[in-house]
């Protein structure tokens, strides 16, 4: 097991907090094994076990638990003194209602309880909930292995020499954790069927009320097979007009696209314009939360190796904390504006820079920017490239370092 410290580092300040810890992600990146974590490190605190109290609703012993009421009669029945308890109610999205609980045993018990919840649903710091606990709780949006995690998992040796066949193995199935435990390629893209699917109908057809299936399945595959694309309802709309001869408005456009963010399918990256230093409404980037998922749609496209490698800078970019823009200059767009702690890093992610012409389109994109904040292009050149001040790094190095 991969003791995930990128995530408990943030987490571990509030186990003793009255403020409600709310962890999200995508469907199997690990949540519950996060949960695990945390509990075993407060019971090596001197906790005692019974004053923990875990539920996980996607289990089917907790099956019946499917009302706010239900929930709060399980818990009354297990609170059988007046110690601390902590509470960890793993994807309590299926119980009816659950933020009533969570907002009554907040004020009841005040720092005599803590409390983690889990979700699989943008939705969870949405509506009622955000208003009842608005400013109760802290949030932690949780990802799937990055790369350094997988060597770690896999106990690969740190070297990018030694590392590609592992790399190209990330690129092309991503990092959601169980994945690794499967033996066979057939294997694997079934079991990321299975959670796509499981996403789709779960944590938006059923959640959202989808009901053109067909057409919600169009543009899922469109957008999941080309990550990295500047998209607006207008061009997806244009799209579908073209190559499917079908009219789509761009209401439904926007809220498909919507309930594929909230349920952590995809994200949606803003376009900055630097200098402007504004936010550029209308069109957006959207990647993908792990490149695994877009391959089980991808059954005949082309790969975009490109595309998959700036995908793979915006998640560990993400995963490291960082707060991610697109930039857009008057001559071309910088890949990723990356803010974190009131420092900025921009970045530039190529597959190869080949020749002369990707060399000076790559590292030239930098010479309007005449600021002191680090710049670097990343590409699977083994070479180092740097040049005028601009810092080149293998990709794999670049998702080792520390």
């Amino acid at each position: 097991m991969v003791i995930r410290e990128n995530y408990l580092k943030k987490i571990r300040p509030f186990y003793n907090q009255d403020l409600i810890k709310v962890i999200t992600g995508i469907r199997r990146c690990g949540k519950s094994v996060i949960l695990r974590q945390i509990i075993n490190e407060i019971i090596e605190s001197g906790i005692n076990e019974k004053n923990i109290i875990y539920i996980n609703f996607e289990l089917i012993e907790y099956s019946d638990i499917k009302t706010y009421k239900e929930l709060d009669n399980y818990i009354k029945e297990n609170i059988v003194n007046k110690d601390k308890y902590y509470l960890f109610f793993d994807e309590i999205q299926y119980v009816k209602e659950w933020e009533k609980v969570i907002n009554s045993y907040k004020a009841k018990y005040g720092n005599n309880i803590s409390i983690f919840i889990t979700g699989s649903n943008g939705d969870l710091l949405s509506g009622e909930l955000a208003t009842l606990l608005s400013g109760r709780y802290v949030s932690f949006n949780i990802k799937p292995f990055s790369f350094k995690e997988i060597c770690e998992f896999k106990n690969y040796e740190l070297d990018k020499y030694k590392l590609e066949e592992q790399f190209n193995d990330y690129v092309k199935w991503g990092g959601l954790p169980q994945r690794f435990n499967l033996n066979t390629e057939d294997e694997i893209r079934t079991y990321l069927s299975d959670v796509y699917n499981s996403i789709v109908v779960k944590d938006i057809i059923n959640r959202f009320n989808v009901t053109d299936i067909e057409l919600f399945n169009r543009i899922a595959e469109y957008i999941v097979t080309t990550p990295s694309q500047t998209f607006s309802a207008e061009s997806l709309a244009k799209y579908f007009e073209i190559n499917d001869n079908r009219s789509v408005g761009k209401t439904t456009l926007y809220n498909y696209l919507e309930y594929m963010c909230k349920a952590y399918l995809i994200n949606k990256v803003d376009r900055y314009d630097v200098r402007g230093k504004r936010i550029l409404n209308g069109k957006y980037k959207y990647y993908l939360t792990d490149l695994g998922l877009g391959q089980v749609l991808n059954v005949s496209k082309k790969e975009q190796l490109g595309a998959y490698l700036e995908n793979i800078v915006y998640n560990e970019l993400m995963y490291r904390g960082y707060d991610v823009k697109v930039g857009n200059l008057d001559n071309g767009e910088i890949d990723f504006i990356a803010l974190k702690d009131g420092n900025k890093e921009y970045y530039q992610v190529c597959y190869y820079l080949t020749d002369e012409k990707i060399i000076n389109r790559e590292f030239g994109v930098y010479d309007d920017i005449k600021d002191n904040y680090p710049k670097y292009v990343i590409s699977m050149d083994k070479f180092d490239m740097s040049q005028n001040g601009v810092i080149h790094m293998n990709i794999i190095d670049w998702l080792l370092k520390k």
